[in-house]
């Protein structure tokens, strides 16, 4: 869509802006929805909670990947027209998923209805940077960001409210889904009366090729490392914030997450404050105040001996992240013109990349304070030597503690694992008898006790080599 005049903006769409925030709003609940209900889903399934976070991870990892999918179609059909076929999907998502026969079938429905919402936020940015004047465009982002988070405490309150109720996680599906629906009926409805987006200048390319052409801009290379770099030191050590309160401060684990959802409160008083503030300070002065606040707010949350200063903290830190990553989101939306949809679409992949890669590294900084501490082994039942190093044994005291904490990367690291395995299979028979390999397959199966049709959402997950029965299939005929 043409960039209309900037008197004509703010009015003419206005309407649209809402009703892609109300897509936003429902995003964030459906994220957010099952962090309340895990101890409801792990006894309606007889799961332990761990087991039950496959469905809160399985949204997570599709959310995260699928958005490179969206940009490039957003910029071949139009950015609104995929926004309301991706509010359609997780609509149908959400009403699937409250269906659910099995904790299998909710794992796999899950993952779909991630599928769909990944194409909710990027394209939604991307279609105001269509759509609104640059000078516009960051207090327009900020209402996106405004349903985004407002959906996101939504969620964690309805997850809470369902699970005490007898509707339980399929009640809270079912709300979700009516939600999406009306949504999206709207903003069918508004897509009637919207002109027809002439497509981007490179729509026509393939998607490799609009990569590069994001990749290639020096500009967007500054702002994807940036963003990078965001995910890796702001949000990734956010996993670790509560786990961190609770073992200084004592605090409750509930008492924790309260105070580190002030966070989300504090990106909230940046959004609705957000025409104000941008006009005043300025992209430049944003962005070295945000970093500024987020580099003395951690500094504070590291330093203070004082449990109670985590909350305002926390507040603060949210304002200052979001002052920083508004402008960002701004600057992503303006990188690439000509493949805007792809160019927001790395955008947030770069993003999820980094909080994966900030969670790892946060864990080794985790390791080496609570190695110092003694309420670390005793809390775990293990009483250390205090007249020596503990390492040996702190670090598998956190390895054996790490894995709920670290799960959402779990089907990365174990596709990494299984991928060349086929090929060190095909070597071997090259080297040797492929039947000699498989006898010994089936013994290590035999051995094992194990099945030779796993379940697939579970190979996914957990199995650092292929299925032996698809290792068997791939294996080389011998010959007559």
């Amino acid at each position: 869509m043409s960039s209309p005049h900037p008197a004509a903006t703010a009015h003419g769409h206005q309407a649209t802006i809402l009703l892609l925030s109300g897509a936003a709003f429902f995003g964030g609940a459906a994220l957010r929805i099952c962090d309340s209900l895990l101890p409801r889903l792990a006894a309606d399934f007889g799961r332990t909670p761990g087991q039950a976070g496959q469905v809160i991870i399985s949204f997570s990892v599709a959310y995260g990947l699928m958005q490179l999918l969206f940009g490039p179609l957003g910029d071949r059909y139009g950015k609104a027209r995929m926004v309301w076929l991706a509010t359609v999907g997780c609509a149908l998502g959400a009403l699937v998923s409250a269906l659910a026969p099995g904790f299998d079938a909710l794992v796999a429905l899950r993952c779909v209805w991630g599928m769909a919402a990944a194409g909710v936020i990027p394209l939604a940015m991307a279609w105001i940077g269509d759509a609104v004047p640059y000078e516009q465009r960051q207090a327009t982002l900020a209402q996106l960001l405004t349903g985004r988070l407002g959906g996101m405490v939504a969620g964690q309150l309805t997850g809470g409210l369902f699970a005490e109720t007898e509707a339980g996680w399929r009640g809270a599906f079912l709300t979700l889904a009516a939600g999406y629906c009306v949504v999206a009926l709207l903003l069918g409805l508004r897509l009637r009366r919207m002109d027809a987006a002439p497509p981007s200048a490179g729509s026509g390319a393939s998607f490799p090729v609009q990569l590069l052409s994001v990749l290639r801009t020096r500009w967007a290379r500054v702002v994807l490392l940036a963003v990078l770099a965001e995910g890796m030191l702001v949000l990734g050590p956010m996993a670790y914030l509560p786990a961190y309160l609770h073992l200084r401060h004592g605090f409750s684990l509930a008492a924790a997450s309260a105070l580190v959802a002030l966070y989300a409160v504090g990106g909230l008083v940046y959004s609705v404050s957000a025409r104000r503030i941008v006009p005043a300070l300025g992209e430049r002065r944003m962005v070295a105040l945000g970093g500024g606040i987020m580099g003395a707010g951690f500094a504070a949350l590291w330093l203070s001996p004082l449990g109670w200063t985590a909350g305002p903290v926390t507040l603060a830190v949210g304002f200052g992240t979001y002052l920083l990553h508004n402008t960002l989101q701004t600057h992503a939306t303006q990188m690439v013109p000509a493949s805007r949809g792809t160019a927001v679409a790395v955008f947030a992949f770069c993003l999820f990349t980094g909080q994966a890669i900030g969670v790892s590294l946060a864990g080794l900084a985790l390791l080496g304070w609570l190695a110092a501490r003694p309420a670390f082994y005793t809390g775990l039942g293990v009483a250390p030597n205090l007249g020596a190093p503990n390492d040996a044994l702190a670090l598998l005291l956190f390895m054996l503690a790490l894995p709920p904490f670290t799960f959402f990367v779990a089907p990365l690291m174990a596709n990494l694992s299984r991928r060349d395995e086929f090929q060190a299979d095909a070597y071997a028979c090259a080297q040797a008898s492929g039947a000699d390999l498989a006898n010994a397959l089936l013994k290590l199966q035999e051995d094992n006790a194990a099945t030779l049709t796993p379940d697939p959402v579970y190979v996914r997950f957990y199995y650092s080599h292929p299925p032996t029965s698809e290792r068997l299939a791939a294996l080389p005929l011998p010959a007559a």
